[in-house]
């Protein structure tokens, strides 16, 4: 999944094509759902977590070494869009001439003004990772290192 295998043709100088792979790092997001977890399953704020097996058909996550969930992939419908947000003060523009106007083109935050919240995009997905208890029988139809995740 980390890693994506590029084929790149070089010319030799007697005029022959050779293949060579190139190892190119790509990154690839998916959304943790847990929507699916019934009420009586409560998760601490900031509780340390273990994911393993994102390679597999069913990763497990382990929450605060207590909760043990297992996950199943999900196509998404379209494209999901993730944004980050941070907030930021509002930045005026000095514009237009003016005798007393000493910081023409500069720009001045008012630090009386609330800072306002922006968001940009960070990464697409297309993929779902929704996660449910985990059971006994799952450890027994879980298979062991062959079955690897579909692409």
């Amino acid at each position: 999944m980390e890693n994506k295998t590029c084929l790149q043709e070089e010319k030799e100088s007697e005029g022959q094509t050779k293949q060579v792979a190139e190892e190119e790092e790509e990154e690839e997001y998916v959304m943790l759902n847990l929507d699916r977890l019934p009420n009586s399953i409560e998760i601490p704020p900031n509780a340390p977590y273990v994911l393993s097996g994102l390679d597999t058909l069913n990763p497990i996550l382990i929450i605060d070494n207590k909760i043990k969930l297992v996950g199943k992939y999900e196509e998404t419908i379209g494209t999901c869009l993730v944004f980050q947000e941070h907030e930021a003060h509002v930045v005026h523009e000095e514009t237009g001439p003016s005798e007393a106007n000493l910081f023409s083109g500069i720009r001045i935050m008012d630090p009386q003004q609330t800072p306002v919240k922006q968001i940009k995009p960070i990464a697409k997905l297309h993929k779902i990772l929704r996660f449910r208890p985990f059971l006994e029988s799952d450890d027994e139809d879980r298979p062991r290192q062959g079955a690897k995740k579909p692409s």
